[in-house]
């Protein structure tokens, strides 16, 4: 409208949506489902599903999440109760509780923050070796092989 470019211009036809935005479950919101999201996603509120987010998660300290969360990377700061996978950093904040195991290539636990479970540490994605034809399932069992021999 004001420069001159109409709505279709901003895109094209059969292109990807783009996945700058951001998505919020505020706090007051209950929620039950499972939510998959190519963006940031933020939980304030409670959620009693599942997470499957090709970005960065975060739940705020007033969060709530009873189920697995699969993402990029992870803040806790609040509650989580389920399995939490991600493939870059995973940060659990200092007050935030987390009952369930832990898979990231990278963790940071602060002095505060609770966690019970298991916690499996696997081959960041910007290390892993190109090409050579190994899933990332047996790149983390070829790991915990080498580190149970050596």
């Amino acid at each position: 409208m004001f420069n001159g470019k109409t709505k279709s211009d901003s895109f094209e036809i059969g292109a990807a949506p783009v996945s700058a935005s951001a998505s919020l479950i505020g706090a007051g919101t209950t929620m039950k489902g499972d939510i998959t999201s190519n963006g940031d996603l933020r939980i304030d509120g409670t959620l009693v599903g599942n997470i499957n987010c090709s970005a960065r998660v975060v739940i705020g300290a007033n969060g709530n999440v009873q189920g697995d969360i699969h993402g990029q990377q992870a803040d806790i700061m609040g509650k989580v109760t389920g399995t939490i996978k991600v493939k870059d950093l995973l940060m659990l904040k200092g007050g935030s509780t987390v009952n369930g195991n832990l898979e990231a290539s990278k963790l940071q636990i602060e002095p505060t923050a609770n966690f019970n479970g298991q916690c499996h540490m696997t081959t960041p994605p910007a290390t892993a070796a190109a090409g050579s034809g190994k899933t990332s399932e047996s790149k983390k069992e070829s790991t915990k092989f080498e580190a149970a021999i050596g």
